[in-house]
C-alpha cells in the first residue's frame, strides 16, 4: 500500500515535470509523447513494485527458515551441553583414577630410592672413612696428657709473633718472625745464637718477596709457608734456600672473613705441622663461628681434605696439632688461665672425654701462637714477648677398632 502511494505520487510529479507549458497543450505530437513516455514509467514502476513484493516475501519465508533453525540449534546446544558435561565428569572421575595410580608408583619410587641413598651414603661414608684412615696412616699413636714444663727461650720487645725451627729434617736453624704483619725474616744459626746475642756469627735477614699475614707461618721441608698479607684466602709457599716464591694457593669455603681465634685479632689462617704434614685451620661461615680443619699437601699445595670441628672461635687464642688431633687453646681474657678445653680427631680415637683437664702455666696475655714440632715433640709458643717452649705430657692412643 505504501509503495502504490508513493507510485501515485511519483506520477504526479513525473506530469507536472512533462507537461509543457499550457501553450503546448493543442500540439497532438508532443501529447502522445508524453503518454508514451509515462507508460515506460509505469512498467518501471510496476516492475519495481513487483520486485520489492517478491524480496518481502522471500525475506519473510528467509525468517520462519532462521526461526526454525535456531529452534533446533538450541535443542542441540542443550543435548551437546549435557553430553560435554557428561564427558567432563567423566574424564575428571579417570584424572583421579590416573593420578591415584601415579601416588602409588611414585610411593613404590621414593621407597627403592630412599633405599638405594642410604645404600649409597653408606657406601660413601665407608669409603670416607677408608680415605680419612689412608690418609692419616703414620705411625703415630700419642695423644696429649698435659704440659711438663715450660722453658722462657728470650725475651724480645714485640708483643706478637711466631718463631720455629723446620718441623722436618735435622736443620739446627731457628727463624724468627717478629710482629703480625712484615716480610722480614731473621735466621739464626741455632738455638745457641738465637738466645744469646752476642754469639757470632749474627742472624741473617731475609728480605721476602711477600709479606705475611697473623702469626700462622711455618716452616716444613726447607719451605715456608705463610698467609699472603692484603689475600683473604691465599697461602704462599716460599723457598728459603733460593730465597724466591715457589708456589701459591687459595683456600676455598669462605676463609679469611674472620679472624680464627678471638685473642688473636692478626690471624685469619692459622698454619700448623705435625707427624702427618701440613695443615690448615680456620674459622668457619659466621662470625666466631666453629673452627674447619683442612689437610694440605705440601708438595703440591692441593687440599687433601677437610673437616668443620665443634671447636669454637670464640675464647680461644691459639690450637696446635699431635699425630692428627686438634687441640684448641681457650682463655676468658688477658690474663688465663689457658686451657686446652676442645678437642677434634678426625679418626675419633681421641675425645674430650678421654682428655685430663690440660692447663698451660699462667701467663700475662694471651698467647699469639702455638705451635707444635713433631721433631723434638715440643711446642713453640709466644706470649707477651715472651718465646717459650712447652714439653708435653703424652701417652698412647687406644687403637682403632
Amino acid at each position: 500500500m505504501l509503495a502504490l502511494t508513493r507510485a501515485s505520487a511519483f506520477r504526479v510529479l513525473v506530469l507536472t515535470a512533462l507537461l509543457p507549458p499550457p501553450r503546448c497543450a493543442q500540439d497532438p505530437g508532443m501529447v502522445h509523447y508524453i503518454y508514451q513516455r509515462f507508460q515506460v514509467l509505469e512498467q518501471g514502476l510496476q516492475k519495481c513494485t513487483q520486485a520489492t513484493r517478491a524480496y518481502i516475501q522471500e525475506f519473510q519465508e528467509f525468517s520462519k527458515n532462521i526461526s526454525a533453525l535456531l529452534g533446533q540449534c538450541q535443542s542441540h546446544t542443550s543435548e551437546y551441553k549435557s553430553a560435554v558435561h557428561n564427558l567432563a565428569l567423566r574424564v575428571e572421575r579417570a584424572q583421579r583414577e590416573i593420578d591415584y595410580l601415579e601416588y602409588l608408583r611414585e610411593a613404590d619410587a621414593c621407597v627403592e630410592s630412599e633405599d638405594k641413598t642410604l645404600a649409597e651414603n653408606l657406601i660413601q661414608d665407608a669409603e670416607e672413612e677408608k680415605k680419612i684412615r689412608t690418609l692419616l696412616n703414620a705411625s703415630c699413636d700419642n695423644m696429649l696428657m698435659g704440659i711438663k714444663s715450660l722453658k722462657i727461650v728470650k725475651r724480645t720487645v714485640d708483643p706478637d709473633g711466631s718463631w720455629m725451627k723446620d718441623a722436618a729434617g735435622d736443620s739446627p736453624k731457628v727463624y724468627f718472625f717478629p710482629g703480625p704483619r712484615s716480610n722480614t725474616v731473621w735466621e739464626f744459626a741455632n738455638m745457641r745464637a738465637f738466645t744469646e746475642d752476642s754469639t757470632k756469627p749474627g742472624p741473617r735477614k731475609l728480605i721476602l718477596t711477600h709479606s705475611w699475614q697473623g702469626t700462622g707461618q711455618v716452616i716444613y721441608q726447607g719451605f715456608l709457608f705463610f698467609h699472603n698479607h692484603g689475600t683473604p684466602n691465599e697461602i704462599v709457599k716460599y723457598n728459603l734456600h733460593k730465597r724466591s716464591l715457589e708456589d701459591r694457593m687459595l683456600l676455598s669455603g669462605g676463609v679469611g672473613r674472620a679472624p680464627v681465634y678471638q685473642h688473636s685479632a692478626a690471624t685469619y689462617i692459622d698454619l700448623a705441622v705435625d707427624e702427618h704434614g701440613l695443615w690448615a685451620i680456620h674459622s668457619g661461615p659466621g662470625i666466631q663461628g666453629h673452627l674447619v680443619l683442612t689437610k694440605i699437601s705440601a708438595d703440591t699445595l692441593g687440599v687433601e681434605h677437610s673437616w668443620d670441628t665443634p671447636c669454637r672461635s670464640q675464647d680461644a687464642e691459639a690450637s696446635f696439632l699431635v699425630c692428627g688431633v686438634l687441640y684448641v687453646v681457650y682463655s676468658s681474657g688477658g690474663h688465663g688461665p689457658h686451657r686446652i678445653t676442645c678437642v677434634y680427631d678426625p679418626l675419633g680415637t681421641v675425645t674430650g672425654d678421654s682428655l685430663p683437664s690440660v692447663f698451660f702455666p699462667r701467663r700475662p696475655r694471651s698467647h699469639s701462637v702455638i705451635h707444635y714440632n713433631p721433631r723434638d715433640k715440643q711446642l713453640y709458643a709466644w706470649n707477651d714477648g715472651n718465646q717459650i717452649i712447652y714439653r708435653l705430657q703424652t701417652k698412647r692412643k687406644q687403637p682403632l677398632e
